[in-house]
């Protein structure tokens, strides 16, 4: 907590001017109402079994008002057996806070998780998003100025058995998540046509406690963000863990993420 702190502050006093669309976290803003957003998630992460495996989670997103979203996802990974599918979830987020200003604005969202995983449990880590049967609930709030965008979230998440397999006795099954993220669009410097592509670069700290047991990780996420012609998005992103006390499945790793929306689909 004391790293995570340090790291805060030291984001916060960085000279402001950056897009709402981080890789790893979610931002209190939503995706405009009546589109529809397809992405590919993809991630290569270092395993504990040795080796790397590969994580494939396909999402579809749906912005039903200005003030509210929801999005569907599929978790697939190679741990056995070649590439199968191990879980999904739906997540929910409802903005309600908007202040705007001339070159700024803020918001605030509560948001929502619940996934199903049929994978054997053998980690203390809890990972709604592809390893863990369970949900999760919190709060996000986002500050754009200028081109700079700053986020962060707190939640807490409950983990339940996977399917046939039960939840370990003797770990913790709930766990504090919070993030910290820091986005600036570098390029262009000035607009002139929605056409333009999008250079934005992120910086990103994911961390989890549990306090059933003290155990905790922190992570960063450096990144780098393409956005052509207001619809199409590429992520590129590279996790390192900064501190880890608990039994982790994946650690450092790459992702890639590729997504399209679609505009006034549901209108």
């Amino acid at each position: 907590m004391k790293l995570f702190s340090i790291v805060f502050l030291l984001l916060a006093t960085v000279t402001l001017q950056a897009q709402e669309l981080f890789v790893v976290t979610e931002p209190a803003s939503n995706v405009p109402a009546g589109s529809i957003g397809v992405r590919v998630g993809q991630s290569l992460l270092k395993s504990q079994e040795g080796g790397s495996m590969y994580n494939l989670a396909p999402e579809v997103t749906w912005g039903i008002t200005k003030d509210l979203m929801v999005r569907t996802s599929a978790y697939l990974n190679n741990m056995h057996n070649g590439l199968n599918l191990r879980g999904g979830g739906i997540y929910a987020k409802y903005r309600f806070l908007s202040v705007d200003d001339l070159q700024s604005h803020f918001r605030m969202a509560a948001f929502g998780r619940y996934s199903w995983n049929n994978g054997i449990i053998n980690h203390e880590a809890i990972d709604m998003m592809g390893s863990n049967t369970g949900y999760e609930a919190g709060i996000v709030a986002t500050q754009l100025l200028k081109k700079v965008a700053l986020s962060t979230s707190l939640s807490h998440a409950r983990a339940f058995d996977n399917n046939k397999y039960a939840f370990p006795d003797l770990q913790g099954s709930s766990a504090l998540n919070y993030t910290f993220s820091v986005g600036r669009l570098m390029y262009p410097k000035r607009y002139t046509s929605f056409k333009q592509t999008n250079i934005n670069t992120m910086l990103e700290l994911v961390g989890q406690t549990i306090p059933e047991n003290g155990k905790s990780y922190l992570d960063i996420v450096p990144s780098v963000q393409f956005i052509i012609n207001s619809q199409a998005r590429i992520d590129i992103a590279y996790k390192k863990e900064l501190y880890n006390s608990m039994q982790r499945f994946t650690s450092d790793g790459v992702f890639l993420k590729l997504e399209y929306t679609f505009f006034n689909v549901t209108k």
